[in-house]
């Protein structure tokens, strides 16, 4: 994965006046573009789309700085279509506008290229273990928020929030299927994995495929598959999200698993009565990786 990841690298570079084919490239490596876009965003902590922006604008302003071609054709040759979406980029990466930075020669700001090295790491080994499950749903109530890679997200605190006691209890009866228990699930999430895109987020559980949906529930049909289940404990939701990076960083590339298109979802084993810690369950739907 390491290699596949640094040939992306040297193929934006070749392609940044041009069409990027990250599928083929994908391909090539043996692997799928979803499971390298979310692997270069887990480890170059930005999604592939932005990485791109920026490198694409860092080499622009060398073109913009020298002003021996008007803008519109600077625009036009890295992909934009008019010099004003052109300009939105240029200085959403450095601050200042193409034409002040053609008279002032700044402010710029350089995305260096990235490069990813292999270190030593795993000291602490990961509770992992590999299930396979029949088609299932996940049953519950839904909604779309934005995705937050750190700390608590107020938008799913709230959703939950809003939901009567009686009604957790009454969606932990309908649970049928592994996995168990009340569930915190994400569904729709950008390969990319930019935060504050939305995703769908679903407070439910699992049942069987041929289970009956209550009306006034919403429903998640889950494909058979894999699953990568990793199970972890400590101050919540700290320890959960420091196991989500750590899959990506250790896990993936030392297994021969890959990501497969599908739902997150995470269950609460067991919890304190202020859920400042939690034992929980991870469940990545995975595939494997050739």
């Amino acid at each position: 994965m390491i290699a596949a990841l640094n040939r992306l690298v040297d193929h934006v570079e070749r392609h940044l006046t041009g069409e990027l084919d990250v599928a083929g490239l994908a391909a090539a490596a043996g692997t799928t573009e979803y499971h390298l876009r979310r692997m270069f965003s887990s480890l170059a902590g930005m999604p592939l789309s932005e990485y791109v922006r920026r490198r694409r604008m860092t080499v622009a302003a060398a073109d913009v700085v020298q002003g021996t071609d008007d803008l519109l054709s600077i625009a036009v040759r890295y992909g934009y279509t008019s010099t004003e979406a052109f300009g939105r980029a240029f200085r959403a990466v450095h601050g200042a506008a193409p034409g002040d930075v053609r008279r002032d020669g700044g402010p710029l700001r350089t995305q260096p290229q990235v490069r990813f090295r292999l270190t030593v790491e795993g000291s602490n080994p990961m509770d992992t273990r590999i299930v396979e499950r029949p088609a299932f749903r996940l049953i519950g109530h839904t909604a779309r928020v934005p995705l937050i890679h750190h700390g608590v997200n107020p938008h799913i605190q709230a959703h939950i929030a809003a939901l009567p006691q009686t009604e957790h209890v009454r969606l932990k009866a309908l649970s049928g299927t592994e996995p168990g228990g009340l569930l915190q699930v994400t569904d729709d999430v950008d390969p990319d994995a930019t935060e504050g895109t939305e995703l769908t987020y679903l407070h439910g559980v699992a049942v069987g495929q041929a289970s009956a949906v209550p009306e006034d529930l919403d429903a998640i049909e889950v494909a058979a598959g894999r699953w990568a289940v990793f199970r972890t404990s400590g101050p919540f939701p700290q320890t959960l999200q420091s196991t989500w990076a750590a899959t990506a960083t250790e896990w993936f590339p030392s297994n021969p698993w890959r990501l497969r298109p599908g739902p997150s979802i995470v269950s609460i084993l067991d919890r304190a009565a202020d859920f400042t810690t939690a034992t929980c369950e991870l469940w990545l739907p995975v595939e494997p990786a050739s």
